[in-house]
């Protein structure tokens, strides 16, 4: 009964959210309906498609499912997971070598170099914070005779010079200096994250700023609200944004801790279930059945990597940082796990890029297209996305081998079509976890399986067919 009324009480309190929402953004009331004959476009005129994000004060799903006792007895599981796996490393270590420390060679390894990383991040970042918005502030200047035609230019001088250091600095300290994966990992996230903060501020700025360009003085953005929307965790540029009243530091600790947490929780999974198989792996003759079998073997090390990866970065990271800020909207995910179909998945795993992509990709492709491809702006947000992960793991691993590009772009695109938002009930989730368990195991096998070939292999001479052929089809050291 206890636990019927928190259902309950919870199902209420969503409905009314939902209901409260709705009301937000429905238009309003002196707002004409339109016509159901509407007139027809002149060859100037776009129509309009979609609506854009509202944002609204609201808590992270988790954080109102972890209100529930029975749902935090499942966090607590996980905790346990974790204390399993360091009771079993002192075990072995003590049994081995007669002795109880705990090493952390895989995180070491994978944050070194660290402080080269943070000190690339700096120009970064500068070149983000000053570039789009000086080139905004010379194009909100009066036009008047050649002068303005001068600050254009100049404004698209400062922008490709903000690509090309975003685009270029990270890559070369990568390459010249050899980072190591997670060091890769922070610049990645950070050049594609400002990457997309500038593509949505300009997005969002500029028509409004060429509008008021006629009218006295200089109509631009504060740059106050541009240096808070660099930090806050959303990809949509707003003026202003819904904020809490004060920041709870003890909520701001807690997540960075848990955040931590899942870092060292996915060392040990590595450590335990990964390195042991896959590190000879590429010592013995390839066969369908070895390959097979290490699909199997990583599911579950794949399936705990998704969900780390998800808790440390989509809850507690942006959590953390909206705290902080008093950033009123952590909507940053759905209940993806309850998804049914792989649209609703896709919709629902990470809101804050899914925003991204369906207000500047999806909603601005029907827009050139005058709303006649819905497939079309579909497929590109599908090969915009793919690319980009792919890329990721390009950067992360330091090899080109295009797994994740397949799974997402051929076989996630074909389950999104089909496993669509038509088919319902329990079969249809097991189904889709099903498959999530598969994709991850071949990910994690085959991503693996390469990374240990390319250090057992090297190339004795490189070439360019020699980067993008898998060593792992040839490796037999």
């Amino acid at each position: 009964m206890q636990l019927l009324e928190q259902a309950q009480e919870k199902l209420v309190e969503l409905l009314d959210r939902a209901i409260w929402e709705a009301i937000q953004s429905h238009p309003p009331q002196d707002r004409p309906l339109p016509s159901p004959h509407p007139a027809p476009l002149s060859k100037t005129q776009k129509p309009s498609f979609g609506r854009r994000k509202v944002f609204v004060v609201r808590k992270s799903l988790l954080d109102e499912l972890m209100e529930v006792q029975h749902f935090r007895t499942i966090y607590h599981m996980f905790i346990a997971g974790l204390c399993v796996f360091i009771i079993s490393t002192l075990a072995i270590d003590f049994i081995d070598e007669g002795r109880l420390v705990l090493e952390f060679d895989l995180l070491i390894f994978s944050f070194g170099q660290l402080p080269l990383a943070l000190v690339t991040w700096v120009p970064m970042f500068l070149a983000t914070l000053l570039a789009p918005y000086q080139a905004l502030r010379l194009w909100a200047r009066p036009r008047a005779g050649g002068a303005w035609m001068l600050r254009a230019v100049l404004g698209c001088v400062l922008l490709a010079a903000h690509a090309a250091v975003l685009c270029v600095l990270p890559i070369h300290v990568a390459v010249k200096h050899e980072l190591p994966p997670a060091s890769r990992c922070i610049l990645v996230f950070e050049q594609v994250r400002l990457l997309m903060k500038s593509y949505s501020f300009l997005r969002e700025a500029v028509p409004g700023t060429l509008r008021a360009r006629g009218r006295e003085g200089i109509w631009a953005p504060s740059f106050s609200s541009y240096l808070y929307f660099l930090f806050c965790p959303t990809l949509i540029y707003r003026e202003t944004y819904p904020r809490t009243p004060s920041v709870r530091w003890n909520y701001v600790a807690k997540n960075f801790a848990q955040a931590l947490g899942c870092v060292l929780y996915a060392c040990f999974i590595l450590g335990r279930l990964c390195v042991p198989i896959f590190a000879n792996m590429s010592r013995e003759p390839f066969s369908t059945r070895a390959l097979l079998l290490s699909i199997m073997h990583a599911t579950l090390p794949g399936i705990f990597m998704l969900l780390l990866i998800f808790f440390a970065f989509l809850h507690c990271w942006l959590n953390a940082f909206a705290e902080m800020l008093r950033f009123g909207d952590r909507m940053f995910y759905r209940d993806w796990w309850n998804s049914t179909s792989f649209s609703n998945y896709y919709r629902t795993w990470n809101v804050v890029v899914h925003d991204w992509l369906y207000s500047y990709v999806y909603q601005d492709g029907l827009w050139l297209l005058g709303g006649r491809g819905r497939g079309a702006a579909m497929l590109g947000v599908f090969l915009v996305s793919a690319v980009v992960h792919e890329y990721i793991f390009c950067f992360v691993l330091g090899f080109f081998y295009p797994v994740m590009l397949m799974l997402f772009l051929v076989i996630g695109g074909l389950l999104n079509f089909t496993m669509n938002d038509r088919h319902t009930g329990p079969a249809w989730n097991v189904l889709m976890w099903t498959l999530l368990f598969l994709g991850q195991g071949i990910q994690v096998s085959l991503y693996c399986q390469e990374w240990y070939a390319r250090w057992h292999c090297p190339l004795p001479q490189t070439t360019f067919w020699g980067l993008l052929t898998p060593r792992s089809w040839s490796c037999h050291a």
